[in-house]
């Protein structure tokens, strides 16, 4: 039903498309997003072209964003490193130039035909048509040690992708990009035991195991974008992943979960911008023989305004449908209160406030947050009575760019606390979940996490990082719930009152990494690194386990596969 909604809707816009106004999209994940960031912060002003806390960020956008920032370089004081780093961005994203050619011209193309640019194995463009065709390759290999209740064992796993990735325009009317990977995964032993609680890996969708520890699945993304108002209202029809915020967590939505049918209406006017996102989710389910899934719906708006020249605030709202393959499509209305609308339809909905913050100061430093309200009585909270129905979440970050005067190092701490109960609902429809993963924050609800990084490149093509992250979480054990699972209804809740913010048994978890990639080629990467991470539990009344794990592998035009998020 939302599909002939949304269709429909781009058959009307599609009378007013404008020429030279479609663009598409940086891919999440992509190192692109961490210099369009340092960037805004070092030149001390926000900017009104791109948000980037909303995400995927417009390709067109970035490059006039980078190509202004290079024309002022000396009065930002850029290093050398991000001159570089600039031009390597825009000759990826060429086509935006003014010139519309801004890729560089290869010395020696592969038979006269292949990468005669640089960054693209195929580069086509004539007055009506532009296309980008590349490769999408992956392999790496772990070594983990895993211990868990005494016993310890050591493995050797894998992972690996091949597809491809299209981008372009038509008659510079429409835009357009695919993306297309076939997967095997035998992921490191947490991350394995995650997937099968919750029947799901982590950021796919419908996945097979043909033997035990391994995981195949394809990922497919892709979208047409076309401006409504050129300039100013772009619409975007396809299947994705978003992201809302300027953590490395988002309390709000997160790319953390599998990608889903959407629609999208971006309006960027003055200091404003606001997005419209319409959202084909699927509900929560058991694994099984093959079926057709259910779907739900959501629907969030987001309202990004730059009070001032350092100063960023953001309104944020959702409702995901109690209602399984039906649209209420009283939440299309572009501009409206869904609080409103829920209480007229007499609807038991899921909404959702936030409000989100972003502060930059003496061109170095970046502060941020979010509050993200599921449902609060301020009797209930003042009373201090730990009332279970107080769900909501805080986020506070900062980021500290050429920390200590060091060029190109960048440092990033930040707090994330989650209520229990919160994302929940009082059936499994309506909680903020697709496809058996938590649409924000990966740990759902009841903990407490604090992660940092810190990012160098010291040289033109060498990235180093290195991250931590500690969290306490809340454990439902014996059938009680306690409201750490947003995947459990909230009428089974084990009590009314007394609901601390660990609730239950206390889980501690200590997750460090380290990751080295060089850079070979444009896109091409070689990648190191290390990670241990160790859990335990209070009064050691479940087992504790640890893992220490070494990896390296070999990447084209494909983000690096994270396993920092439990």
């Amino acid at each position: 039903m939302l599909r002939k909604a949304l269709l429909g809707s781009l058959v009307a816009c599609s009378a007013i498309i404008s020429a030279s106004a479609q663009t598409t999209y940086l891919q999440l994940g992509q190192e692109d997003y961490q210099l369009l960031d340092r960037l805004e912060t070092r030149s001390g002003r926000l900017s009104d072209d791109i948000f980037t806390t909303v995400k995927p960020i417009s390709r067109k956008g970035a490059v006039n964003f980078l190509l202004e920032k290079k024309a002022a370089a000396d009065s930002i004081g850029l290093t050398n490193i991000d001159r570089y780093n600039i031009d390597h961005m825009v000759s990826v994203s060429g086509e935006w130039a003014p010139d519309e050619n801004g890729a560089i011209d290869s010395r020696k193309p592969w038979f006269k035909t292949f990468y005669k640019k640089q960054p693209d194995f195929v580069h086509v463009h004539t007055k009506d048509f532009f296309l980008v065709a590349n490769p999408v390759i992956s392999g790496e290999v772990i070594s983990e040690h895993y211990s868990t209740g005494g016993a310890s064992t050591t493995e050797t796993r894998y992972a690996s992708s091949r597809g491809v990735e299209l981008r372009g325009w038509v008659m510079k009317k429409i835009g357009f990009y695919t993306y297309f990977t076939d997967n095997q995964e035998q992921p490191v032993s947490f991350v394995k035991d995650w997937a099968d609680a919750h029947q799901a890996v982590p950021g796919a969708d419908y996945y097979q195991t043909p033997s035990a520890k391994t995981y195949d699945y394809l990922l497919a993304r892709g979208y047409i974008d076309f401006a409504a108002i050129k300039d100013h209202v772009n619409v975007t029809f396809g299947y994705d992943k978003h992201f809302i915020g300027d953590g490395m967590r988002s309390l709000f939505l997160s790319d953390f979960s599998a990608g889903a049918t959407f629609l999208r209406l971006n309006t960027r006017i003055w200091k404003l911008n606001y997005q419209n996102l319409y959202l084909e989710l699927t509900p929560q389910y058991s694994r099984g023989a093959d079926q057709q899934l259910p779907h739900k719906y959501a629907t969030i708006h987001h309202l990004s305004i730059n009070a001032t020249k350092w100063l960023n605030i953001g309104l944020f709202e959702s409702v995901i449908f109690d209602r399984t393959d039906r649209y209420a499509f009283d939440y299309m209305i572009p501009v409206i209160f869904y609080r409103a609308v829920e209480r007229s339809n007499g609807s038991p909905d899921n909404e959702n406030l936030g409000l989100n913050v972003k502060v930059i100061a003496a061109k170095h430093l970046q502060f941020y947050g979010q509050f993200f309200l599921d449902e609060l009585k301020t009797k209930e909270l003042f009373g201090n009575n730990g009332w279970w129905g107080n769900k909501f979440g805080v986020q506070l970050g900062g980021k500290y760019y050429d920390a200590f005067t060091v060029k190109n190092l960048d440092l990033q701490g930040e707090v994330n606390i989650v209520r229990p109960f919160t994302y929940s609902h009082s059936d499994t429809i309506a909680n903020y979940t697709h496809y058996n993963q938590p649409l924000a924050h990966p740990l759902g609800s009841g903990f407490a996490e604090i992660t940092g990084t810190a990012r160098y490149q010291p040289a033109k093509n060498l990235y180093l990082s290195a991250k931590g992250m500690y969290y306490m979480k809340g454990t439902d054990t014996g059938g009680v719930n306690n409201g750490n699972s947003i995947f459990v209804g909230y009428n089974s809740r084990a009590s009314e009152y007394g609901v601390s913010l660990i609730n239950g048994i206390k889980a501690n978890c200590l997750l460090l990494n380290f990751n080295a990639s060089y850079e070979l080629r444009e896109n091409l990467f070689i990648d190191l690194g290390a990670s241990h991470r160790k859990v335990s539990y209070e009064n050691n009344a479940l087992p504790g386990s640890s893992s220490t794990y070494f990896y390296g592998g070999l990447r084209l035009n494909i983000a690096r596969r994270d396993y920092d998020f439990y």
